[in-house]
């Protein structure tokens, strides 16, 4: 346990570091980082780890090495330029725990420009908020965990044990930049990702299953729709009955210890359409790409076979796509969910930090979306806690971080650190 005065100082130098830290953080989310686009934001980890003097290592990612470990989930674009870097700290003195700090640098495409209020790449400070894309989602969180490293140094001290700090990509779709990680070797006692969770610890979380609907039709002239096969309606058909499976996991889902008590944890969403081809032809085809979340504990292969089921008998009762079957493929995440436990340890290191901030106790949070934490805890049992800053947003116009929450829980991070990792004088 650090004293007092050794958590003064290190919250002091959070503070004395906290505009500048706006600064860097408002460079990292002008960074368009969308899918297939996040190597200009990984330059810039690369170097601000340099030139902090840590170890770095920066390399492309190789799907052939990652197909067979669990948690993975197929990519669908082109992956020639994907990389992971990883920064690495390594003590004079090593006695305390070692710690993975990580944050994912990708983010969701940002929708019609004309319906943000300011352009999502040129971010804004106003109201005591950062508005920008990624400003919530994670890009503030990551940059307020390398400031956190930074206020021990500030403060006089240096951290006693190993710490990697891992930015990586696809967290928004697969998972496989931090899966990159675990293959390459790294592993810690524990692991922090600091995620906007409205300064709550997440105890619970869903995982997530991706997949696609490729519906086929029979084309004719719109006079005689009634000879053809409309392949857009026919998708309608598959998502309603989608829907009822939804139904059927949310009335399962009220058997869980940590999800019963909230009100339809899992969701559902058909989140991209295409189909057709002229608008006086009755559609040949639709594809669909669909998400929805399972509970921890759910067998990912059992969900696939229940979902599977449910698009063949819908299909059987439709008049076209009982002789022409829809085909569902997997196209993304392929993801369990997580559970919080065997952590009494690094949860007490950070209780303390956060006492020492917030005041209290932590809150604990059911969180129906999923993180990466899910790769440390359940293949490598490596404790891994999510905490970060509110905002709102996410995926949605106008994201934005609330400044005082991210300050605030920077220095939670800086003390987490100290208290995990220990610390001696520099």
């Amino acid at each position: 346990m650090i004293t007092s005065d050794t958590q003064q100082r290190i919250i002091d130098a959070v503070d004395a570091g906290f505009d500048r830290q706006l600064a860097t953080t408002r460079d990292f989310v002008a960074i368009p980082s969308t899918r297939g686009a996040e190597g200009p934001c990984q330059d810039m980890i690369g170097d601000l780890l340099r030139e902090r003097g840590y170890e770095v290592d920066d390399w492309h990612i190789d799907l052939d090495d990652l197909k067979q470990l669990r948690g993975f989930g197929p990519v669908e674009t082109d992956f020639s330029r994907a990389r992971t870097v990883v920064g690495t700290y390594r003590p004079l003195n090593n006695a305390g725990n070692s710690l993975i700090l990580q944050g994912h640098c990708d983010v969701v495409p940002t929708g019609p420009l004309d319906m943000w209020e300011t352009p999502p790449f040129s971010p804004v400070i106003k109201d005591g908020r950062m508005y920008g894309r990624g400003a919530c989602d994670m890009k503030s969180g990551t940059i307020g965990a390398l400031y956190a490293l930074d206020a021990i140094k500030a403060a006089g001290f240096r951290p006693t044990a190993r710490i990697h700090f891992q930015s990586v990509i696809e967290e928004e779709s697969t998972g496989v930049g931090a899966l990159s990680t675990l293959q390459r070797g790294y592993r810690a006692d524990a692991c922090f990702i600091p995620e906007p969770t409205g300064c709550k610890m997440v105890r619970s979380q869903v995982g997530v299953i991706w997949f696609r609907l490729r519906v086929r039709g029979f084309p004719v002239h719109v006079f005689e729709a009634g000879a053809g096969s409309n392949a857009i309606t026919a998708a309608y058909h598959l998502i309603h009955a989608l829907e009822k499976l939804e139904t059927e996991w949310n009335e399962r889902a009220k058997a869980d210890a940590h999800f019963k008590n909230l009100n339809h944890p899992i969701n559902f969403n058909p989140g991209i359409i295409k189909g057709g081809d002229w608008a006086s032809s009755v559609p040949a085809w639709c594809d669909v790409d669909c998400r929805i979340a399972v509970l921890p504990g759910w067998s990912i292969s059992d969900c696939q076979n229940e979902i599977l089921a449910c698009v063949s008998n819908a299909a059987r009762s439709h008049r076209f796509l009982s002789n022409n079957p829809p085909v569902v493929e997997w196209s993304g995440f392929l993801s369990e969910g997580y559970e919080l436990k065997d952590s009494a340890e690094p949860e007490a290191a950070f209780g303390r930090a956060f006492n020492a901030v917030f005041g209290g106790d932590v809150q604990d949070l059911v969180f129906t979306a999923l993180t990466d934490t899910r790769f440390y805890g359940l293949e490598y049992n490596i404790p891994s806690l999510c905490f970060g800053a509110s905002g709102a947003a996410m995926h949605g116009f106008n994201e934005y971080v609330e400044l005082d929450s991210l300050r605030q829980s920077t220095k939670a991070t800086a003390l987490f650190i100290a208290e995990w990792c220990g610390v001696e004088p520099a």
